[in-house]
């Protein structure tokens, strides 16, 4: 027909904006949320190496892949949940998003009991020789491990309240408790390290506590009534735990391969660079773990985002968030590393003050090198994701293993022996780029050929979504688009052998819903809006979905309001809420989305 190619690609530019705009909308918050565990790091670092020593820094590093490990684990609820909570999200199911969220809780339950006693016991009891054979460092070690036991329960629910809270567009709530958070950690490692002297207890006591108020300014939202979504186990369905887990596992394997990694780049710097290397690699890491926030919250917005537009079967959307990724997410981190790299010594004087000492020198260089990881690991995170949502599960594993463990550690191994310190650090440079060839190698066996687009470097199947010729991809900018928009979807209809009853329905659902859009929602602010507008013929049915980036409008409250000095007030919504098979309302991620289907 001949609107087919204009309105493509007037529906991939509006799309893509909407897409971009949104990505960068929410990535401040979701920064700050994962820069939470780094300023905890970097403050227990500060602390550690100027008020208590080198050992205590010491114990910092070893105790990190027993937090990974943690992460990891916890990985799997987060992870897992918000995948299968947007694709439940993408299909309008919302039994099945109160059923994950409540067993996400449940089993954050579970993995704290497990880590509290686990931990406890090993610090207790003084059974962490295999972690370290120093005599002066593992009496501080087990101080470390005791106290941060006292912080797992905070900080597994807290991960889970965080992801359900950005789910919910509340995030303000986060960002406030983020906030505290740091504010209170420093307040308290001040008066447990330097005025009352606990040294590494003192440590972690604050990072716990600190914890404790963070997640505990999250749940009220929840315990009051104030969400939607309800904590309650009554008639859970525990198949929903089963596929969070798969779903989860992935993501988490990368995890506990990077702990392993941990344990193994440890014993290599004890082994050829000595205790100091450890403290070295334990400071640029914690410094660096501020900036590796940033990937890390732009892959929390990217995760739901891809695991909805999997629900809905989206191919459009799906490749703009990637390429949204390629055209701001990686400029920005580039602009962001920069300045590190080259203020490398000056950073390194946080933590230690003698430029002379080989501590010094090992942190400068960690700061010079390290930072070259992250544009690749951003690209790898991101097509992890998606293999995720998509269940890609070899690629994910497989890249799992060889990023996570295999790569890092071999190319320690072997440079590390012959260039000292810098041989951790290059190994993880060239651990990202044999994770790009995976990709590329990956996509290029899959399609015969090195890939020509977005679509064949991810790998869509072709049978993805709906067909070209059973879609139509438009745009409402404007009140003079909103009833041309109707005129193409009554047309499409029609061409698709739909009835003339239902091509007239489905032509005016989009009009009155698209009409309420712009004069109500264009109108609130001074910012340009678009409606993004997706027609799909499938089946039986006439699949009609409106996405706008507007204040939060629900069609279906105004529905139920009548007025009695105005009976013919909101008659139109009224009507096609009367005359569709089926309409649903949801609001993503600060987004408006309105799915109307229509029997064909």
């Amino acid at each position: 027909m001949a609107y087919d190619r204009g309105d493509t690609m007037e529906k991939q530019s509006a799309n893509a904006k909407i897409v971009s705009k949104l990505l960068l909308k929410l990535l401040p918050v979701q920064f700050m949320l994962c820069a939470v565990g780094s300023v905890n790091g970097i403050v227990s670092s500060i602390f550690a190496s100027n008020f208590v020593g080198v050992e205590a820094m010491t114990a910092v590093g070893l105790y990190s892949p027993l937090n990974m490990l943690i992460t990891s684990v916890t990985t799997i609820i987060v992870g897992g949940s918000a995948i299968l909570f947007g694709k439940y999200m993408g299909q309008n199911r919302h039994d099945r998003m109160q059923n994950v969220f409540s067993l996400a809780l449940a089993l954050s339950g579970i993995i704290s009991v497990f880590f509290i006693v686990s931990y406890g016991s090993l610090a207790l009891f003084d059974l962490t020789g295999f972690l370290t054979h120093d005599d002066s460092v593992r009496p501080l070690f087990n101080q470390y491990m005791l106290g941060n036991a006292a912080g797992v329960i905070p900080m597994v629910f807290g991960s889970s309240f965080a992801s359900f809270l950005s789910i919910e567009n509340k995030t303000k709530r986060t960002f406030a408790a983020s906030l505290i958070y740091i504010g209170a950690n420093i307040v308290l490692n001040f008066l447990f390290v330097q005025v009352l002297h606990l040294e590494a207890l003192g440590l972690a006591l604050a990072s716990s506590i600190g914890m404790w108020v963070f997640m505990a300014m999250q749940a009220e939202v929840f315990i009051s009534g104030r969400s939607r979504l309800k904590i309650s186990f009554t008639g859970s369905d525990w198949s929903d735990a089963g596929a969070m887990i798969k779903i989860g596992l992935p993501c988490a394997a990368g995890n506990v391969y990077q702990t392993v990694r941990r344990f193994i780049v440890n014993y290599v710097l004890e082994a050829y660079v000595g205790s100091v290397g450890i403290s070295a690699f334990a400071a640029a890491n914690n410094l660096l773990g501020l900036v590796w926030s940033i990937p890390d919250g732009m892959l929390v917005v990217s995760r739901m985002l891809i695991s909805v537009s999997v629900g809905e079967e989206d191919r459009q959307t799906l490749t703009d968030i990637m390429r949204s990724m390629f055209k701001r997410y990686i400029p920005l981190i580039i602009a962001v590393i920069v300045p590190i790299m080259l203020c490398a010594e000056p950073l390194t004087r946080i933590f230690y003050h003698d430029a002379a000492g080989p501590v010094f020198g090992y942190t400068a260089w960690g700061l010079r090198i390290l930072p070259l990881c992250m544009p690749l690991s951003i690209i790898c995170m991101h097509f992890t994701c998606y293999g995720q949502s998509s269940g890609k599960d070899l690629l994910v594993h497989m890249i799992a293993f060889i990023d996570g463990v295999v790569s890092v550690s071999a190319f320690t191994a072997i440079l590390t022996p012959i260039v000292g310190m810098n041989g951790v650090y290059y190994a993880n440079v060239l651990n990202g780029i044999v994770s790009l060839l995976i990709l590329l190698g990956y996509s290029w066996f899959k399609n015969r050929h090195f890939p020509r687009n977005m679509a064949q470097l991810m790998v869509i199947p072709d049978d993805f979504g709906a067909a070209d010729d059973d879609r139509l991809d438009l745009s409402v900018r404007s009140i003079e688009d909103v009833t041309s928009v109707s005129k193409r979807v009554q047309s499409f209809c029609l061409s698709r052998g739909i009835n003339e009853r239902s091509a007239y329905i489905a032509g005016l659902a989009m009009e009155e819903m698209a009409g309420n859009i712009v004069d109500h929602g264009f109108v609130k602010d001074k910012k340009k809006h678009s409606v993004d507008v997706r027609v799909v013929h499938k089946g039986s049915e006439v699949i009609l979905r409106l996405r706008d980036d507007c204040v939060p409008f629900d069609p279906g409250e105004r529905s139920k309001m009548t007025g009695s000095e105005d009976p013919v007030k909101n008659i139109g919504i009224r009507m096609i809420y009367k005359m569709a098979k089926e309409v649903q309302y949801q609001n993503i991620f600060g987004l408006n989305v309105l799915t109307m289907r229509i029997d064909g």
